[in-house]
């Protein structure tokens, strides 16, 4: 019977190549997207790596250092650095900002550390900025050293270039010391949105508590917590998508087999044995597409203009979908093949 299939899969060969080509760029797409909705994640986690902090002091009761924070009076600053078990703690800010480039504006989140502080990406070119005229941008925005960058009311001199600095989707960062991001942002008010830390802090004064990376990483994800279930709503409907096609061919396949099925039964071929027929055409359906669909993955991600990162663990899974969406889809052409008349055999109706 698994003869019987494959060679019945041969002689039905162009149709198919086309159904694996449906199901494949299916697989492909939703690859992408989930690589997209993974891509935003990989982004935040660079920028909070990049800062080189353990974690983050923040007033009591805020939802994260960035989006979330409540800003507070630097003057804390040393009463937490004094805390045992502190290594290190610098002064940080956060807060949205514009470039404007030519006749257009372009959105940007702007960083605030000191030069040597914790808080303070390394550059891949330059270096840091060591007053509050300077900024060191993300390699993404695509400009020079010694360039001058309007941001908001204010005009910057490019000092550093820090590689591939994104977030929110694609936004690039931009990196100015303390009290740079203080008068860009807080009118020259010595207000900060955290404290980064190196170390373990026994206890804090009260009013603060302390969040790690991942809670920063969550910070800054927060304005995109829709568009990631969108996505993945959509993904979702794709691998219908890839059942509903996988199953046509499958059904369409039963139908013109009829007779074959009855001669099986009527010379005494088991069920099952039929239904692994059909089940082995879906599966290696599915197998082929699944790994046309890595491949295009690999060809469209490029393509997006936002970060997609592919994770590994959903390359390794795709194959086990696949097995899964074949024998789905295979039901209804099961269905159709055992409630065949063996008396079709022999011409009956």
């Amino acid at each position: 019977m698994l003869s019987a299939a494959l060679r019945d899969m041969q002689w039905r060969r162009r149709r198919l190549v086309i159904a694996i080509l449906s199901t494949g760029l299916v697989f492909a797409m939703t690859l992408v997207l989930t690589g997209l909705a993974n891509g935003f994640r990989v982004e935040a986690q660079r920028t909070v790596d990049s800062m080189g902090v353990d974690s983050f002091v923040v007033k009591s009761g805020a939802a994260g250092p960035f989006l979330g924070s409540t800003p507070f009076a630097q003057v804390d600053l040393a009463r937490v650095a004094a805390e045992p078990g502190i290594v290190a703690a610098a002064p940080l800010a956060t807060a949205a900002s514009t470039i404007r480039e030519g006749t257009s504006t372009r959105n940007a989140t702007a960083f605030g550390a000191p030069e040597r502080g914790p808080g303070m990406p390394g550059v891949s070119e330059g270096r840091a900025p060591t007053t509050p005229d300077e900024v060191a941008v993300s390699s993404t925005l695509d400009r020079h050293i010694g360039e001058d960058l309007p941001v908001g009311a204010r005009t910057l001199r490019i000092v550093g270039i820090v590689p591939n600095s994104t977030a929110l989707a694609k936004m690039p960062n931009i990196f100015l010391t303390t009290e740079g991001l203080q008068q860009l942002a807080y009118t020259g008010q010595p207000m900060v949105t955290s404290i980064g830390i190196l170390g373990i802090p026994r206890q804090l004064p009260d009013g603060y508590q302390t969040l790690d990376r991942a809670a920063g990483v969550n910070d800054l994800l927060r304005p995109l917590k829709v568009a990631v279930v969108s996505i993945t709503i959509v993904a979702g409907l794709l691998w219908i998508v890839a059942v509903l096609i996988v199953g046509s061919l499958v059904y369409l396949s039963a139908l013109e087999r009829l007779r074959d099925f009855a001669v099986f039964k009527a010379i005494g071929v088991p069920t099952r044995s039929i239904l692994a027929g059909l089940a082995l055409q879906a599966v290696v359906v599915a197998l082929l597409s699944a790994a046309l669909g890595v491949a295009l993955s690999q060809l469209l991600a490029p393509l997006f203009p936002m970060t997609v990162v592919v994770p590994i663990r959903a390359y390794l899974a795709l194959p086990v979908i696949a097995i899964v969406i074949g024998l789905l889809a295979s039901v209804a052409g099961l269905r159709r093949a055992v409630a065949v008349d063996p008396a079709l055999a022999f011409g009956g109706p």
